[in-house]
């Protein structure tokens, strides 16, 4: 027997150590050639750790959350041949993202009517060679409760039924077969009228440690509220006359992917910044410059199951309404299943974020770091209004009503700027012939 020492590559120009955040092995494990022993996460990607020797583990180097420089051991394996050899491992072959500043990845394919976008701001982008069990689309994951352990489901999911105490195997996956947040709502939805309660009572009290992903978003969500001063606006619009437009383009679409609002709305928003070039603009506080930009990259806040990811739509001033909604399917289903390039998740300048039928009456996001601007729709509701009636007075009908929100930096934008731009978005809506005007 020998013993063969695991030491943390280079994963990274410049990167002096890493996170571990989730384990695959443990002391005494058996682990095969190639097999996976540590997730670890830079500044700038998540990276998976395989071995190149098999053997069983002897150590392993700290928990879950610590930091371990590069170069030092990070898993000791007694091997099968004769010998002792202290190696580092190649480094692996790995595309690094780049650190979002502002930072969901505002990401978590994500996540949606349109893709299940979240407000709120981005994430460190989070790029891996190979499928994580802190990913949604890991299905082979164990969770803690073994009564789950065939189903398909994130160990995200699985943690919070083993908290609820439902199992697995009873709730009904709405699609791919694959248990997600949404089925375990519907579940206790279902559930409620019967009395459902987990097993035993009252659930025993919990700790969770904050690392990885999830600690990214932590810090950057709050040096984004401790370094801009924000301040919100919310106006409502008639959407009635753009969801007329939008059903008509749906029952023409052929082999076209079917349009949700946001396409629609990110139309718009590009329509509009031409005049408010101060909105679509990175503010850089250390040096004191304002960029604005000439196009639009777009961000997309959308919510993974990993955490919140931002995608970025480059050039959506460009883009017709069919291939912003081709865009955006592809954007968010890639910051889902860990596919996103670091070119895709970095380098908005300006964000949207939307909860889609959660959107709710109003919201105040947080901007996007070091953006100027978020903007996000909220819910369509049906309510009586006056409208004219065509004889000069005024008559009540039912009109489809969504409120537009948007939070900005006042150090940049002023209350007056922001406000007129989104008076121009909504004439842009309640007059929609216009987002199809050349």
């Amino acid at each position: 027997m020998g013993k063969f020492t695991f030491r943390l590559p280079d994963i990274g120009e410049g990167i002096a150590e890493a996170e571990i955040v989730a384990w695959h092995v443990k002391v005494g494990d058996r682990v095969e050639e190639d097999g996976k022993l540590a997730d670890v996460m830079t500044d700038k990607a998540t990276v998976e750790m395989e071995s190149p020797v098999s053997g069983v583990v002897l150590e392993v180097a700290g928990a879950e959350g610590e930091m371990i420089a590069i170069g030092s051991p990070l898993v000791v394996i007694e091997t099968d041949g004769a010998g002792e050899a202290e190696e580092a491992a190649p480094a692996p072959n790995v595309e690094a993202a780049p650190v979002i500043e502002h930072e969901p990845t505002p990401a978590r394919a994500e996540p949606v009517e349109a893709p299940s976008l979240r407000l709120e701001e981005a994430p460190t982008a989070q790029v891996k060679s190979g499928p994580s069990p802190k990913d949604d689309f890991f299905p082979t994951s164990s969770g803690r409760a073994d009564h789950g352990a065939k189903v398909l489901a994130s160990p995200a999911v699985r943690a919070r039924a083993d908290d609820l105490g439902i199992d697995l195997a009873q709730v009904k996956p709405a699609e791919d077969g694959r248990v997600r947040h949404a089925d375990l709502d519907a579940f206790l939805a279902y559930n409620a009228a019967g009395g459902f309660r987990a097993p035993g009572g009252k659930r025993a009290d919990s700790q969770v440690k904050v690392i990885g992903l999830r600690r990214r978003i932590s810090e950057n969500m709050a040096a984004s509220k401790r370094n801009i001063p924000h301040f919100s606006y919310v106006e409502e619009c008639d959407a009635t006359a753009l969801e007329e437009v939008r059903a008509q383009l749906n029952a023409a679409r052929g082999n076209r992917p079917k349009l949700t609002l946001l396409p629609l709305l990110i139309t718009a928003l590009c329509r509009a910044l031409p005049d408010f070039p101060m909105l679509n603009a990175r503010f850089d506080d250390e040096a004191g410059v304002v960029t604005r930009f000439g196009s639009v990259h777009l961000g997309m806040a959308t919510q993974t199951d990993a955490g919140l990811m931002v995608p970025v739509i480059r050039d959506a001033q460009d883009k017709n309404l069919w291939q912003l909604a081709a865009e955006i399917a592809r954007l968010a289903e890639a910051a889902r299943n860990g596919t996103a390039k670091s070119e895709e998740l970095s380098g908005s300048t300006i964000t949207l974020t939307s909860l889609g039928p959660l959107g709710g009456v109003a919201h105040t996001p947080v901007i996007n770091r070091p953006e100027v601007a978020i903007i996000g729709p909220n819910r369509i509701i049906e309510r009586p209004m006056f409208v004219p009636d065509g004889m000069g007075g005024e008559r009540i009908a039912k009109r489809k009503l969504m409120n537009l929100s948007i939070s900005c930096d006042h150090r940049v934008v002023d209350g007056w700027d922001a406000a007129s731009f989104v008076q121009a978005i909504k004439r842009l809506i309640e007059t929609p012939v216009l987002l199809l005007a050349d």
